[in-house]
């Protein structure tokens, strides 16, 4: 080696000597227990509140079906048309019926001008005018009688389109086109209200669990995941703990937001608080990963030395920033190099 060349490797290894010294001189961690929730993982099954049913009014024939399953509608849209073909006889005979009576009344009206007429000269009697009176107002009270059977029919005519009860999304339509219903059947169940995780938890967590408890809500489908970071998982409510224990099994709901575009009945994993525990947790960026094993730097008398770390679960601190649960590898007052 040249006298230059010797040189240079001397001035390197005196800037590689600067660096680590100032890395032992950076920010670092002093290592405490922290004390992190204990979670569970369970199934939540995808619950609407509403479940209405949309039913015919009158009987007769499906005529037009305007929704599937699965289609999202809106309350007071309409959703079939049942045609009952006896209400257009039932109408034409109803009309028949009121101008017969109008001509009826109309002639007792000229009978009774007439009799009033001849009473005043004389010729006629008292009780003939009563006759004439007592048959106008008869007639009068079957005309309206008529036209309110009329109005009957013109309203169950109106009343063949099925409308929804309530915005939602359409389960099931249990009718084809061209069935025929009686009145009170149902054309289609709608599922509205929103939507809610329903959790069916192991009686021994009852008294570990309680209202306004965060829980963590996985993928939906059941999607698998590559790695148990729960911070990427969306955070739901525990709203309701249900006070009776059946099957060895306590009901609770949870309130999240995004479970719309989830099929009713669908399951997902859901992690609920269950007690916590101590632990050590050191930021993310301290860990360094090298042929499939983890070290963080620490300081040991002010030397920098790499040590092999087991890592648990991912956990969001505080500060928004994320950590990771360090099993076996560091102890209490550790003073971990930070990046």
């Amino acid at each position: 080696m040249t006298r230059g060349a010797g040189h240079r490797v001397a001035a390197l290894a005196a800037a590689m000597f600067a660096v680590l010294a100032g890395a032992a001189h950076g920010e670092e961690l002093v290592v405490s227990a922290t004390t992190i929730p204990e979670f569970k993982a369970v199934f939540g099954k995808v619950e609407s509140r509403d479940v209405v049913a949309a039913r015919a009014r009158i009987g007769g024939t499906v005529s037009d079906i305007r929704v599937d399953e699965g289609s999202q509608v809106e309350s007071g849209a309409v959703i079939a048309v049942v045609v009952d073909d006896k209400i257009a006889l039932e109408r034409g005979a109803a009309e028949a019926e009121i101008k017969a009576l109008r001509s009826q009344l109309d002639n007792a009206e000229t009978d009774l001008g007439r009799a009033k007429q001849l009473l005043a000269t004389g010729t006629a009697t008292q009780s003939r005018v009563d006759q004439a009176t007592t048959l106008v107002g008869v007639l009068t009270n079957q005309l309206s009688a008529a036209e309110a059977r009329r109005a009957v029919i013109t309203q169950q005519s109106t009343e063949g389109e099925v409308v929804a009860p309530g915005s939602g999304r359409v389960l099931t339509v249990p009718i084809t086109r061209g069935s025929v219903i009686l009145p009170g059947e149902t054309i289609a169940t709608i599922a509205g209200g929103g939507y809610f995780l329903r959790l069916a938890l192991p009686e021994r967590h009852a008294q570990e669990i309680s209202e306004g408890d965060k829980v963590l809500v996985g993928r939906r489908a059941l999607a698998p995941t590559a790695t148990d970071d729960k911070t990427t998982f969306r955070e739901g409510t525990l709203a309701k703990v249900y006070p009776a224990i059946e099957g060895g099994r306590v009901l609770a709901d949870v309130e999240v937001d995004g479970l719309g575009d989830y099929f009713v009945g669908e399951r997902t994993l859901v992690w609920i608080p269950v007690g916590s525990r101590p632990a050590i947790v050191v930021p993310t960026g301290a860990v360094t990963t090298r042929h499939g094993v983890d070290y963080v730097r620490i300081l040991q008398d002010d030397t920098e030395t790499e040590v092999a770390v087991i890592l648990g679960s991912e956990i969001a601190g505080d500060d928004g920033a994320a950590k990771v649960e360090v099993l076996t590898g560091l102890l209490e007052g550790d003073r971990v190099v930070l990046p």
